[in-house]
């Protein structure tokens, strides 16, 4: 005989599991978009992203007050920030996870992920590079500028708003 209160808490146990692992996968929980600028259900979409990223540096160029001289670094710098072109993650067949068990997907999972982040490193550290190096052209009152919203992008990620 079930009684309300195992079934309120098997209910109650499998709710919370399902917030954390939606929260874990970067789902918006509260009416926000969640990662890339996506709402809930929304496939991940590059043209979507890059939109972003541009009116991202777009906001930070007149936030920055870029000068004359400043403009062949601000070029440089915005090249670099442009994802690689045909450098996506190479995602599973569905089909082929739902014969995996838990353990197995997420080894098969964390197998993509790392083979992303070898393929990515290149472009990331040169990215690393001509952040620094831009940075480097910036007055100190740009600096400053450039350092709070790095910091609110590190936070959140460009796709935010």
């Amino acid at each position: 005989m079930k009684t309300p209160w195992k079934t309120l808490l098997v209910a109650g146990s499998l709710a919370a599991f399902g917030l954390g692992a939606s929260a874990q996968m970067g789902y918006p929980m509260d009416g926000h978009e969640g990662m890339f600028g996506m709402h809930h259900g929304q496939s991940f979409s590059p043209e979507r992203m890059q939109a972003r990223v541009t009116k991202h540096l777009e906001e930070l160029k007149r936030k920055l007050h870029i000068g004359a001289s400043q403009e062949p670094a601000w070029a440089a710098f915005t090249a670099a920030m442009k994802p690689p072109a045909g450098m996506p993650m190479a995602m599973p067949d569905r089909a082929e996870l739902d014969k995996l068990t838990t353990p197995e997907r997420i080894d098969k999972m964390r197998q993509l992920r790392t083979q992303h982040q070898e393929a990515m490193k290149p472009f990331m550290d040169q990215r690393d590079e001509a952040i620094k190096t831009f940075y480097a052209t910036l007055d100190a009152t740009q600096k400053k500028t450039f350092d709070a919203e790095h910091a609110h992008m590190m936070r959140r990620g460009p796709w935010h708003n």
